[in-house]
């Protein structure tokens, strides 16, 4: 799978802001965007724990954030809630975070890197891919300061001691997400609420999901979403509809609604606006059985009775290893990823709309993850081309070609364990992807 470095389509409602840095996090905004996003951090407002296993001076350390948007996008805000959260469980003051927002994926944030090192942080963090070859740059111009290119992959094979690169098995939340949708598939199935549009040629029931790219990023969420749902009700297939954007929230809306006039019933998403519970909102407003399961933050704000959880990440569990390594003088890990096991993913509040039994559905399925006995990427439970996957390669050098390691053993796809960024490129039976380039 090729990635590619991109803009954020952010800057559409970003550029009015400044790139500039400052130690205050950015304000709370004040519209539908930013009330999702209250509500989904708002038991995150309590008092943090100390973490334990600080030995060095916290008060010393300085941290830069560079920041590909702000708090008005879901995705940032998720950071910015993680690394204010660490800080104060380490015990590093809030003016020694240095943050820059809205930096695109270009020089700017070599700049803006750069920039945080003269100002005297001894790490420096940023939280898009795009940024990645960027950080590299500045990471082997300044030897004694460690950077870490959230959510990249070219960490372990750059050779620097001071690079890194980070991600959360979101996966996990992901296949999660997909039971509590086919808890209400089989619901709405169950009540004979839908009608012969919202089935497939096959008799499936017919589910949509809006992507932002077609990056193996991409591709595990959606694909570990189905066979969540698939976990609960075997007879369904799902259309994916790419808006090459992480944020847009009008093509987000879109996609949704040609999901939804194709007759899918559930809406997932790995896009970064309320767009699509936004529209599924309206069209369950308007009488359809359709029903949205979002991504970063809780949807209920935008949507409150067609939104059903969303899939999360708690960035503070990362920001918190990492931050008391930096004041403990240690090294930063080159690659990691954690999910459910520590905490670092998770589901959003159930919506009043999801199926009854639920919530004991959910229990058991995390419970699973986290023993080891469930495997999201089993080869038993899917195929591709009608045959099952025995073996997938994946690249590890950095030259986008799929023929580096074996990423399928003891019968599933190892998803963020030879390296932290997902690396499942697999097009699985009963999934279309009607806009991929």
């Amino acid at each position: 799978m090729k990635k590619k470095i991109v803009s954020m389509a952010v800057a559409a409602i970003t550029a009015l802001s400044l790139t500039a840095c400052t130690n205050e996090p950015a304000p709370s905004p004040a519209n539908g965007e930013g009330d999702a996003q209250a509500t989904a951090t708002e038991s995150g407002d309590a008092d943090v724990a100390p973490a334990e296993g600080v030995t060095g001076d916290a008060s010393e350390v300085k941290i830069g954030v560079i920041l590909v948007g702000d708090e008005n996008e879901g995705y940032t805000y998720a950071h910015i809630d993680g690394v204010k959260k660490a800080a104060e469980a380490v015990g590093i003051p809030a003016d020694n975070i240095l943050w820059k927002y809205s930096i695109p994926e270009d020089e700017s944030c070599y700049d803006a890197a750069i920039d945080l090192v003269d100002q005297g942080c001894t790490a420096v963090f940023s939280n898009s891919y795009g940024h990645q070859s960027f950080m590299q740059q500045a990471a082997e111009e300044e030897p004694d300061v460690q950077f870490v290119s959230m959510t990249g992959d070219t960490a372990a094979m750059s050779g620097l001691d001071n690079f890194s690169n980070a991600f959360t098995n979101i996966y996990e939340a992901r296949y999660i997400s997909g039971i509590v949708a086919g808890m209400k598939i089989a619901e709405l199935v169950d009540a004979g609420e839908l009608s012969d549009e919202n089935y497939d040629a096959d008799g499936n029931v017919m589910i949509g999901y809006v992507g932002a790219y077609p990056y193996a990023e991409v591709v595990s969420g959606y694909t570990a979403f189905y066979l969540g749902v698939k976990s609960v009700y075997e007879k369904v297939s799902m259309e994916v509809i790419y808006t090459n954007s992480w944020f847009d929230i009008a093509a987000e809306g879109e996609a949704a609604n040609s999901l939804m006039a194709d007759g899918c019933v559930v809406i997932g998403q790995h896009a970064d606006s309320t767009g699509a519970p936004t529209a599924v909102q309206s069209a369950h407003d308007a009488g359809k059985p359709v029903y949205s399961v979002g991504y970063n933050v809780d949807m209920l704000g935008v949507a409150p009775t067609a939104a059903l959880t969303s899939a999360t990440n708690n960035w503070s569990v990362y920001y918190t290893e990492a931050f008391k390594d930096i004041v403990n003088g240690e090294k930063i890990p080159t690659d990691w990823a954690k999910g459910y096991t520590e905490d670092a993913v998770a589901i959003t509040t159930l919506g009043e709309s999801c199926a009854a039994g639920t919530q004991e559905k959910v229990d058991e399925a995390i419970a699973a993850i986290k023993d080891g006995s469930l495997h999201v990427f089993d080869t038993d439970t899917f195929t591709v081309d009608g045959a099952k996957v025995d073996s997938a390669l994946i690249d590890m050098d950095g030259d986008f070609e799929n023929d580096d390691a074996e990423a399928v053993s003891d019968g599933y796809f190892h998803e963020s364990e030879l390296r932290a960024a997902p690396s499942f490129y697999l097009r699985i039976d009963g999934i279309t992807e009607l806009t991929a380039e």
